[in-house]
């Protein structure tokens, strides 16, 4: 049997698998075609340089985790302005994830959610979420983070085989294709879970939707 939509982890990502050409000129110049919008990225989330003893903030602040820490530790509480934020700088990554791998060649948009498709249950942080497993979450998270540091190593060379393939036949092979999103999709859920903290839900050790 299909497993239902409320079955399912609540953090859930597609990506919609290019059904046509993909542009062989910008994927050969991918890493400087991704320039501008890394730059975006980087400003809002928290770029900083330092000047001798001087530490300069330039961009926004990231994702905020300490502060819902404690929201969620003393209040219950998980403020929406915290989560929209949150949930909205992600998706901005996921795009710019997806044109770095190669994925679409759809320049990556600040605010509008092209052929990414994230969504993220907004909790009800005094029934749903636990109020002390957010100070463990990351250190429950450590099976998960060596594992995808292992799978980023193999979506590296998925990438670099499948940019030789766009360029000579114009498509992302579809096993690869559906491999790198899964790797994508599996670390949406540990950042769900484990930074930003919208489920008490363990993640799956799975690619799968």
């Amino acid at each position: 049997m299909e497993e239902t939509t409320e079955a399912r982890f609540p953090a859930t990502l597609a990506i919609d698998y290019p059904e046509r050409a993909l542009n062989r000129l910008t994927t050969f110049f991918r890493l400087f075609m991704i320039i501008p919008i890394g730059v975006i990225l980087a400003l809002v989330s928290s770029a900083t340089f330092q000047s001798h003893s001087q530490t300069y903030v330039i961009g926004a602040g990231g994702i905020v985790f300490a502060a819902t820490v404690l929201m969620l530790l003393f209040r219950r509480k998980y403020p929406r302005w915290w989560f929209d934020w949150n949930v909205e700088l992600t998706k901005f990554s996921l795009r710019v994830s997806t044109y770095l791998a190669l994925l679409r060649d759809e320049y990556p948009s600040t605010d509008e959610e092209q052929a990414v498709h994230m969504v993220i249950p907004y909790p009800d942080a005094s029934r749903e979420l636990s109020r002390w497993l957010p100070l463990v979450k990351w250190l429950l998270a450590i099976p998960h983070l060596i594992l995808l540091a292992l799978l980023a190593i193999a979506t590296v060379f998925c990438v670099l085989a499948a940019w030789f393939a766009i360029l000579f036949t114009g498509r992302f092979p579809r096993g690869l294709f559906d491999f790198v999103v899964g790797v994508l999709r599996w670390w949406l859920r540990v950042m769900a879970y484990a930074f930003l903290l919208t489920t008490d839900r363990y993640p799956p050790f799975s690619l799968r939707p």
